[in-house]
């Protein structure tokens, strides 16, 4: 008889195998080569010249989200003035980019940079193990698709890992979906062979990814409806930046592109802060757009009119007013219902109306994930993320030597990310400057404890117990203002009363593993 292995020699053979592991030893590791990475890795090294850095990226590819998603029409719903790096002038004549050209940019700076050479592919993390005695993080990744075991140490972990799940979507289950004899689809794992040519598509969703898709589709299927429970500000823009493409003509590239960054950057935040003190105003003067586009006879205030404020969720952006105009042209509709079941047809809603559909797309949503799936340790004590204050929007408390690169939810997700990347810096130049080893912010007991997005978004609010908190005042407050962050992360104290900073012992010389080489260490 052969008995299997019990906890005890399980948990001795996985040390075992650890023990065995080759370790790299990296100042700084960066998770996730997507747009906030490798903007991330130019940060570093531009303005850490001597730190050692690698990036772990868990697909085969660079590009995170504009590599993933390969659905018809995607594209950015934000100006690529400011979605672009602030190093790297965006030249393109449309301010409204899709996919494929956001995708370009990416990987055309790494490879101008030299960032390519810096990253392994196809290697998910998944623990990562503080030492105070060491200070430093210890990485455990899975490679490839055996899966094999490889180890890192580094003195800084700097996550830029999105903050979405990569494998799965949200995807709610509706009655009836196994009668259904079309087909399908969830936009975040789009079929590349999926033909809609004269075929008639439901669209489930009402926001950015539902109005990108609608008028893309509606160019070759038969007709598209957008299947919405309730209405989504939907604002019109140019696709094309006239003032940016008159600059560039007459001006420097990087001197243009300031110049259309900073204009860009100063408009949104006048709509953001007129939306949350006149929201009446605000409300009455988009709907007021949408109702120029659609005509007297639609019926705006059914399908267009949100029963919330402007920017208590994410406002659509829609480029040369595709939407609308799919829809006076009749080749898309947009139905404001809520589901009762699937038929072998199509779809049954509450009111008792039919859809009949050859395709269906779930465009219902992401699912929020803080930094990835890792599993996080400090001196051998499991962390939960989640049950700390965020610090300055890129920290946690009480967790030293790590920062993550969140964007904004009022604007474009780099204008944060570029400072967050440009702050972590400023933190490894001071640590270097006076001998420390180790930066940690540390939870103030007296700040009361807020949600840590103030938005009403399904997929916000269902991720609410995954994501940290924010506090109720500096340095834990989140201002989603980019005007503030830039003089405080840019400019501020590094040294500001709660970060503490200190100092590990200095370990043996024979103990030091080599910068960026290869070591092997007991478990």
């Amino acid at each position: 008889m052969v008995y299997g292995k019990g906890p005890v020699e399980q948990a001795s053979d996985a040390l075992a195998v650890r023990a065995e592991t080759p370790v790299e030893h990296f100042d700084v590791l960066i998770v996730g080569a997507g747009l906030s990475g490798i903007g991330a890795a130019y940060h570093l090294r531009t303005n850490c010249p001597t730190r050692t850095y690698a990036i772990l990226e868990g697909r085969e590819a660079i590009g995170g989200t504009w590599d993933l998603f390969r659905y018809p029409g995607i594209r950015s719903d934000s100006d690529m003035y400011t979605l672009g790096y602030s190093f790297r002038p965006w030249t393109a004549p449309k301010a409204i980019a899709d996919g494929p050209s956001i995708l370009r940019y990416v990987r055309e700076t790494a490879r101008e940079y030299g960032i390519d050479q810096h990253i392994r592919f196809r290697h998910h993390v998944k623990r990562a193990s503080w030492s105070s005695a060491e200070a430093r993080w210890t990485v455990e990744a899975e490679r490839g698709p055996e899966k094999e075991l490889v180890r890192f140490t580094c003195n800084f972990l700097l996550m830029c890992s999105g903050y979405y799940n990569y494998t799965e979507g949200y995807r709610p289950e509706f009655p009836g979906e196994a009668r259904f004899q079309g087909t399908i689809v969830h936009p975040q794992f789009w079929p590349e062979d999926l033909d809609y040519q004269g075929k008639r598509v439901v669209v489930i969703g009402s926001g950015a990814t539902a109005v990108t898709l609608v008028p893309e589709m509606a160019k070759k299927a038969a007709h598209v409806t957008m299947l919405q429970r309730s209405p989504t500000y939907v604002l019109s823009r140019p696709a094309e930046d006239p003032i940016a493409n008159a600059l560039r003509r007459v001006l420097p590239a990087k001197l243009a592109y300031g110049i259309t960054r900073w204009k860009n950057v100063l408009l949104s935040m006048l709509f953001y802060i007129l939306s949350r003190k006149r929201p009446a105003r605000v409300k009455e003067y988009i709907i007021g757009l949408v109702r120029e586009h659609l005509g007297p006879g639609y019926d705006v205030a059914t399908h267009f009119t949100p029963s919330y404020n402007p920017w208590d969720q994410r406002v659509c952006l829609v480029p040369d007013a595709d939407l609308f105009d799919a829809v006076k042209q009749g080749h898309a509709s947009v139905v404001t219902d809520q589901i009762g079941t699937f038929t072998e047809k199509g779809l049954e809603l509450r009111s008792g109306k039919e859809l009949e559909a050859d395709i269906v797309v779930t465009a219902t949503g992401l699912k929020l994930q803080l930094l990835s799936d890792i599993e996080f340790s400090i001196d051998g004590e499991r962390r939960d993320l989640a049950k700390t204050l965020c610090y300055k929007g890129m920290m946690f408390s009480d967790v030293p030597n790590l920062a993550y690169a969140f964007g904004y939810t009022n604007a474009s997700w780099t204008l944060k990310v570029d400072l967050t990347s440009g702050y972590v810096c400023r933190l490894l130049n001071h640590m270097a400057k006076h001998g420390d080893t180790t930066c940690t912010p540390r939870h103030d007991p007296t700040v009361e404890e807020l949600p840590f997005l103030d938005f009403s978004s399904g997929y916000v609010q269902r991720a609410f117990d995954q994501m940290p908190k924010q506090g109720s005042k500096r340095p834990w407050r989140l201002y989603q203002n980019y005007a503030l962050d830039l003089f405080t992360l840019r400019f501020g104290k590094v040294d500001d009363g709660t970060m503490e900073f200190s100092r590990a012992p200095k370990p043996a010389a024979a103990q030091q593993p080599q910068r960026g080489a290869t070591t092997y260490e007991a478990a």
